[in-house]
């Protein structure tokens, strides 16, 4: 299965007020490992970055006035997500804007929002961590992910990070916390993983009752009785 992590930079927050993109990063999965394929390009917007977009991802207008429009980038940065999953952190932010990249380039009914091959690390995040904290930087901390070079916001530094998020998060419990899990908590399979002290847990155990273990009877009987063998539970019970 192949899937493009990917991440954009943007002028300002909105792209119906006439914000554009200006940093598109993608990072390619193969069957959940990370190929060490990527899509990188800087683009000029046309148009002036906002002050607050510059102080989150530090790039200016000046910078990116030599750099190739949106259209002169689509083509190889469709061929480049052509038939995969896009895992997109806040997918509707970023859709949103590539969506209208696409149209203002004229590539015709090309829409990523008609697309049934986006998953939001967001939503998912959510999901699995209802009630806390999951921005991207969370995350990582979450799962033990180094984050330290992110001092500023890059589309493909985020992109890069967002894979080992996304494979930390879908593969597996690698520990449990039964209190804040935003302290950090190593993902499975990293140095120094979090064990939980079972040392002093009492468990309550509930047995069967008589009725209950008639009533199980009953059904293996049955059970039995629809097939040439005996149930699994009787052959390889004692």
């Amino acid at each position: 299965m192949r899937q493009v992590v990917l991440d954009t930079e943007t002028t300002g927050l909105d792209w119906e007020r006439g914000h554009r993109i200006i940093e598109i990063g993608c990072v390619e999965i193969i069957n959940r490992r990370q190929t060490g394929e990527t899509y990188h390009r800087y683009i000029n917007p046309q148009r002036e970055v906002d002050d607050a977009a510059q102080e989150v991802h530090g790039l200016s207008s000046k910078d990116l006035a030599d750099k190739p429009l949106f259209s002169e980038v689509a083509e190889s940065f469709l061929q480049f997500i052509d038939d995969a999953e896009l895992i997109i952190h806040n997918a509707p932010f970023d859709v949103g804007f590539l969506d209208n990249e696409l149209r203002l380039a004229k590539l015709g009914d090309v829409r990523l929002s008609s697309s049934d091959l986006v998953m939001d690390t967001l939503v998912l995040a959510r999901q699995i961590h209802p009630g806390q904290r999951n921005s991207l930087d969370a995350l990582c901390k979450r799962y033990g992910i180094d984050n330290s070079r992110r001092d500023l916001h890059g589309a493909l530094l985020d992109a890069r990070l967002l894979a080992e998020v996304y494979l930390a998060m879908t593969g597996g419990q690698g520990a449990l916390s039964l209190g804040d899990t935003d302290k950090a908590e190593p993902a499975a399979g990293s140095a120094g993983l979090h064990r939980i002290d079972r040392s002093n847990l009492k468990l309550k155990v509930v047995r069967a009752s008589k009725a209950e273990l008639d009533a199980h009877d009953a059904q293996l009987d049955l059970i039995d009785g629809a097939c040439a063998e005996k149930s699994v539970w009787r052959r390889s019970g004692p």
